[in-house]
């Protein structure tokens, strides 16, 4: 789950509901299909929000659940797989846009942040790791919370 110092800050930009929404059932439904347990935070965030997308650091952080309803969601999976050539357990929070984006750990829950070039070939070979070990350390670096 979020902790309540994101839920709070997120609810003050109004990026988080615990109201029903006309998509809820089918942005559950979008996470169950990655394989992403309901006690994640990440689960958590998707479910209680309805924006497309987000602004934070670096580059732009999409609702994967919006865009799988919405848009092409399945064909950033897609790069990530067979471009870019990351693990299964990895999935796009972004659109790679500047060759570069955040991808989410279904496995740990780690997030990793990589660029083309040198980043993805030390990723690839083992000598780089997720930087943020879980959903809620990430958005708190992403969206600059104290």
């Amino acid at each position: 789950m979020l902790t309540e110092k994101i839920k709070v800050w997120l609810k003050n930009k109004d990026w988080y509901t615990e109201e029903d929404f006309n998509d809820k059932k089918k942005f559950i439904k979008v996470l169950e299909d990655l394989n992403i347990r309901k006690d994640l935070p990440i689960f958590d965030f998707f479910t209680h929000s309805t924006d497309p997308s987000y602004k934070g650091r670096l580059f732009e952080l999409n609702n994967i659940c919006w865009a799988s309803v919405y848009s092409d969601y399945e064909s950033n999976i897609n790069m990530t797989w067979n471009i870019l050539k990351l693990p299964k357990e990895y999935i796009p929070l972004d659109d790679f846009e500047a060759e570069g984006g955040f991808f989410y750990n279904r496995e740990t829950g780690e997030i990793l942040e990589l660029e083309i070039g040198e980043k993805l070939i030390n990723f690839l070979e083992g000598k780089l790791k997720p930087q943020w070990k879980d959903f809620n350390v990430f958005l708190e670096w992403y969206f600059k919370i104290e």
